[in-house]
C-alpha cells in the first residue's frame, strides 16, 4: 500500500512540474530550467531533439546560460524519484557533450558542479519510486550516471593531454617517444574502464524491455565504438615500442594488454547481446580483437626475462668491474636509474631471451592486424 502511494505521488509530482513548465513558456516566461524539465517529461517517448537544440542555441548566445543548466540539471536529476525523468536527465547531458564545440565552457561548468558537491553521478543516489521493478531501473540508472562520470574524468584527461601537445613539438627522439608512450599508458587504462563501464549498463529484467532504456543503450554502444576503436589505435603504438621501453612501463604496458586480452572476451559476448535485441544495426560493430593466451604467455616470459637481466646487471661482479672501460655500456632500469653493464654480459643475456621475443613476433605475424578500422572520425564523433 504505502510502495503504491508513493507511485502515485510521484507521478503526480513529476507531472505538475512538466505542467507548470508548459504553462510559464506560454505565458512568455521561458528559462534553461523550463526547457530541462519539458525535456525530461516522465513519459515513455524518447528524449525530443528540439529541446536539445534550444539549449544549443541558448548556449551559443548566452555565457551565463552553462551556470544555469549545470544547477537545473542538478535539481532535476537529484530531486527525482522517477526513472523516466533521471534517464532522460543523464540522455540529456551525454547528447550535449557530444554536441557542445570542444572550447565551450560547458564541461567546466558541470565539472564545477561536480567538484562542489552540487551533483553527485558517482555514486549515485537515485531511487526509483514510480514502478514496481524499480530495482532494474535503479540499476541501470546508477551505472549510466557511472558511466557519464568517467566520462567527465576522461574528457579532463584528453584536455591535458591536448594542452600538453599545443606546447610540445612532434615527439622525434627516443627519449620524447617514451614520453609519449608513458601519456599513452595514463589513457589505456582509462578507455579500458570506460568500455568496462559501458557493460555495466547493460539493462536486466523489465528495463531491458523499455523503449526509452534502448533508446539510450543504442547512444551508449555507438560510443562505445569509438572508444574500443581509439583504445585499439593506442594499444598497437604502444606494441610498437615495446622492446624500447624502460622495464616498468612495459610491466604497466604488459598489464593493459592482459586485460585486453580478458575485456576483448566480455566485449565480444555483450556486443552479441546487443545484437541480438536489436540495438543498432549489425554493420555498425566493430571487430574484436581476440587475443590468444600463447601470446600473453610469450611476453611475460620475455618481460620475465628482462627482469632477471636487469637484476643480475645491476650487481657487477668483481671480477667484472676490474675490466676496461670499453666493454661497458649504459642502460635504464625504468626510473632513470643508470648502470654500468659489461656490454658482453648484455649481448649474452639477451641472446638468452631472443626465443622468447621471436615466439613474440611470430604470434604476432599468424593473428590479424589489430586495427581493422578506418580512422575515428569515420565513426562519427567524439569519444562520448
Amino acid at each position: 500500500m504505502m510502495r503504491r502511494f508513493r507511485q502515485l505521488f510521484t507521478a503526480l509530482r513529476e507531472h505538475n512540474h512538466v505542467s507548470y513548465a508548459k504553462i510559464a513558456t506560454v505565458t512568455g516566461f521561458c528559462d534553461v530550467e523550463l526547457i530541462i524539465i519539458k525535456a525530461t517529461a516522465p513519459d515513455d517517448l524518447p528524449l525530443p531533439e528540439k529541446y536539445i537544440h534550444e539549449l544549443l542555441k541558448i548556449f551559443s548566445i548566452s555565457p551565463s546560460s552553462f551556470r544555469e543548466f549545470s544547477l537545473g540539471f542538478t535539481h532535476r536529476f537529484s530531486k527525482t524519484r522517477c526513472w523516466r525523468v533521471a534517464l532522460k536527465c543523464l540522455l540529456l547531458l551525454h547528447r550535449l557533450l557530444r554536441s557542445v564545440p570542444e572550447d565551450s565552457p560547458f564541461l567546466s561548468e558541470i565539472l564545477w558542479t561536480r567538484t562542489n558537491g552540487l551533483i553527485t553521478l558517482y555514486p549515485c543516489h537515485f531511487r526509483d519510486d514510480s514502478s514496481f521493478a524499480s530495482d532494474d531501473y535503479t540499476a541501470f540508472i546508477r551505472s549510466y550516471a557511472q558511466l557519464l562520470d568517467e566520462v567527465l574524468n576522461c574528457f579532463v584527461l584528453d584536455k591535458n593531454a591536448k594542452d600538453y601537445q599545443d606546447d610540445e613539438a612532434v615527439p622525434e627522439t627516443l627519449p620524447e617517444k617514451m614520453k609519449e608512450v608513458g601519456r599513452m599508458l595514463q589513457i589505456l587504462p582509462e578507455l579500458q574502464s570506460l568500455i568496462d563501464r559501458v557493460m555495466d549498463c547493460r539493462p536486466t529484467g523489465l528495463a531491458a524491455r523499455s523503449f526509452i532504456v534502448r533508446s539510450a543503450m543504442k547512444h551508449i554502444i555507438r560510443d562505445s565504438f569509438i572508444c574500443y576503436t581509439m583504445f585499439q589505435r593506442k594499444i598497437v603504438a604502444v606494441l610498437d615500442d615495446l622492446f624500447h621501453m624502460p622495464y616498468r612501463s612495459c610491466i604497466s604496458a604488459f598489464g593493459v594488454y592482459k586485460k585486453a586480452a580478458v575485456q576483448a572476451n566480455q566485449l565480444s559476448e555483450f556486443y552479441d547481446w546487443c545484437k541480438s535485441m536489436g540495438l543498432c544495426g549489425s554493420y555498425e560493430y566493430p571487430f574484436v580483437d581476440q587475443i590468444p593466451h600463447i601470446q600473453i604467455q610469450a611476453l611475460e616470459t620475455f618481460l620475465n626475462g628482462m627482469w632477471q637481466m636487469t637484476e643480475s646487471s645491476s650487481s657487477p661482479s668483481p671480477a667484472t668491474s676490474r675490466s676496461s672501460s670499453n666493454e661497458w655500456t649504459l642502460t635504464e632500469d625504468g626510473d632513470r636509474q643508470v648502470a654500468l653493464v659489461p656490454r658482453e654480459d648484455i649481448v649474452g643475456k639477451w641472446e638468452t631471451f631472443e626465443e622468447a621475443n621471436a615466439l613474440v613476433k611470430n604470434c604476432e605475424k599468424e593473428m590479424e592486424p589489430l586495427i581493422t578500422f578506418d580512422d575515428v572520425k569515420m565513426l562519427g564523433g567524439r569519444l562520448f
